[in-house]
């Protein structure tokens, strides 16, 4: 789903209207460059369709963007249906991730007073910002599908079902926060099997990413890294360096880790350790910029550069 953006509106105080800017810089984690709604919550930016102010217009209201105090106002998408935690593009580079469908409208509220109904309590979205960007009035927006995820724990005692997929299991429950996994299967630290499971989750599952855990190491049988570069097109090599890097900070066997990293066709593949923890502090690492990998490597996104 696409829409327009049709408004970016500010204020310097809250509870009033905002005024049209034309232009405004969405800052990560924060919200609208200037507005009195902009911090550390989850309600950084607000939402409304054109759609919704134009049923207020049916009412005799002499209303426009900014009016419900809406950050951006957007034409095309029903933007009260979507789920929370939807993604949406805005722009060349803005990503927000919706928080929350509606709000409490106080009875204290200027807008209230001077327009004497509010659409914000039940058509209002609020998104915090993901990655930053300058939104402008005439981008797109536009709803980012969840990312489809394969599992493949490589571990002998694993997949003799001597011992449990927990890093798998912590995997799952990590990515849930963008998308979802489809599939998880253990495998036997066998370069062979593992690089025929990489070829089949890359070619056959329609995924946007597969995550391995386990076999990155120095022991003889971690092989994972060597079969997973017997199926890659490309390397992104700068995906393991910068895992690698945050996780020397917490312990020198980082330096041990032998993970490589990038793609199969459009699919984004990712080595990652073989325990729960390691995955934990790897994936705080990845996560931020998964989506926009993602979207790069499947061609649905934009340049890297910025």
């Amino acid at each position: 789903m696409e829409g327009i953006v049709t408004a970016v509106c500010t204020s310097e105080t809250k509870g009033v209207p905002k005024q049209d800017m034309g232009q405004a810089n969405l800052i990560e984690n924060h919200g609208l460059d200037g507005d009195a709604h902009a911090g550390p919550w989850h309600r950084q930016v607000s939402l409304l369709a054109e759609e919704s102010i134009a049923k207020m217009r049916a009412k005799g209201l002499d209303v426009g963007p900014g009016a419900f105090a809406e950050n951006i106002t957007a034409r095309g998408l029903n933007l009260p249906s979507l789920p929370i935690g939807t993604r949406l593009a805005v722009g060349p580079e803005a990503l927000l991730e919706v928080t929350q469908i509606g709000k409490e409208c106080h009875a204290g509220c200027a807008i209230f007073q001077q327009v004497g109904e509010c659409v914000m309590p039940h058509e209002g979205v609020f998104a915090k910002v993901v990655r930053g960007g300058v939104v402008s009035g005439g981008d797109s927006i536009r709803v980012l599908d969840p990312v489809r995820v394969a599992v493949l724990t490589v571990s002998d005692k694993g997949a003799r079902g001597e011992r449990e997929d927990s890093s798998g299991a912590e995997i799952e429950r990590i990515i849930s926060r963008i998308g979802a996994v489809v599939e998880r299967k253990v495998v036997p630290d066998e370069f062979d099997v593992i690089a025929e499971e990489l070829r089949r989750m890359a070619d056959k599952l329609a995924v946007h990413l597969i995550l391995t855990t386990g076999g990155t190491g120095l022991s003889p049988r971690d092989v994972t890294p060597e079969a997973t570069l017997a199926v890659l097109d490309r390397l992104a090599p700068g995906i393991p360096e910068a895992m690698r890097a945050a996780s020397m900070a917490k312990t020198p066997h980082a330096m041990l880790s032998r993970a490589v990293a990038g793609t199969r066709g459009r699919v984004l593949i990712v080595n990652l350790p073989g325990s729960p923890r390691a995955v934990r502090e790897y994936l705080e690492v990845l996560m931020p910029a998964l989506p926009h990998a993602v979207a790069t490597a499947s061609g649905a996104g934009g340049e890297c550069a910025r």
